[in-house]
């Protein structure tokens, strides 16, 4: 019984020492980095900037696989159900915070079944109309849509620029007619035709439509003017803070995923939005990094349970929602 016990001690010490030798090796073999969008899209771009540099980083090859469809949940449930030791990771944004309340039922809890690497950076949305559309600022287009019912493009039904159009027409007290497209560059291509009158955009997206004349910028979704376009003005301003609307993008794993390996992700990720060649990338594209004390593990949880709290109401209080 002595010598078993001492075996099994053995083995016991064994086991402990081999756990920090196995999270200090990941990783060993390829990563996938699941991404819920079609390639060429912002998420597309941020996935692909992130697996560049872990790639070099690592030493090993962080693949980005685009799973569409569903709303974003065909990518969530897969991330949801797969191992959690860090070779499944999915790179999404501000819409896997509405999803939760927009689906009526889903086939994974956001919170429980995912754990946050880090908050990757953010952009505010930008709001913009037909080149020939009589408004010229924010202040007028507010005061135009008093008297006349404009129709908005939607990215998507339930996705951020939908919400951020019914927010506009909610604190504007205001009508809008909404209408659904399958992603952005339908919709832009249209307004550009003068088919819509107004569309929520990112910056990236149409800020060289802006400079040419093609399109109006009428108002961003943050406190603070753009660089890029310092005459747009603020919907936070003119509406309240309830307008201060970040496209925001985060890393998220599988729940159960050791801390050893998130930590060790987070720590690349710290240096990934420290890189001097990934900054420029994001600056020219309209992104921001967030600052150093936002950048936890901590944090990032915390925001994705305070966003589905947000939106959650946004959406019950309009009575939005999708149909499975």
């Amino acid at each position: 019984m002595k010598r078993l016990a001492v075996l099994t001690a053995s083995v016991f010490g064994l086991a402990l020492l081999a756990a920090p030798v196995s999270a200090q090796q990941y990783p060993s073999r390829n990563v996938t980095i699941i991404c819920p969008y079609p390639a060429g899209g912002p998420t597309d771009q941020t996935a692909r900037v992130v697996a560049n540099f872990l790639s070099k980083k690592f030493g090993q090859n962080f693949i980005v696989e685009n799973v569409t469809g569903g709303g974003t949940n065909i990518a969530t449930n897969r991330v949801t159900k797969a191992t959690p030791d860090g070779y499944t990771l999915l790179l999404h944004n501000l819409q896997i915070s509405a999803n939760p309340t927009l689906y009526k039922s889903l086939t994974f809890d956001t919170v429980k079944d995912l754990t946050a690497v880090m908050m990757v950076n953010n952009n505010p949305l930008v709001m913009v109309g037909r080149k020939d559309l009589p408004p010229n600022t924010l202040a007028e287009l507010l005061t135009y849509m008093k008297t006349n019912r404009l129709k908005a493009a939607l990215p998507g039904y339930g996705a951020t620029g939908h919400l951020a159009t019914t927010l506009v027409a909610q604190e504007a007290k205001v009508e809008i007619d909404q209408i659904p497209y399958r992603g952005a560059a339908p919709a832009i291509t249209d307004l550009l035709g003068g088919h819509v009158d107004l569309f929520f955009a990112t910056p990236q997206s149409i800020v060289p439509q802006v400079k040419a004349g093609q399109l109006k910028a009428f108002g961003v979704t943050s406190a603070a003017k753009l660089d890029k376009l310092p005459d747009v003005g603020s919907f936070v301003k003119a509406l309240g803070p309830k307008l201060e609307i970040l496209y925001w993008q985060a890393l998220y794993a599988p729940a159960g995923t050791p801390d050893a390996v998130i930590n060790t992700l987070n720590a690349a990720m710290q240096e990934a939005v420290s890189d001097p060649t990934i900054i420029k990338t994001w600056d020219d594209e309209g992104f921001f990094i967030y600052p150093k004390e936002q950048r936890t593990v901590a944090f990032a949880n915390e925001q994705l349970k305070s966003e589905i709290a947000r939106w959650g109401q946004v959406i019950r209080d309009n009575n939005i929602h999708v149909d499975q």
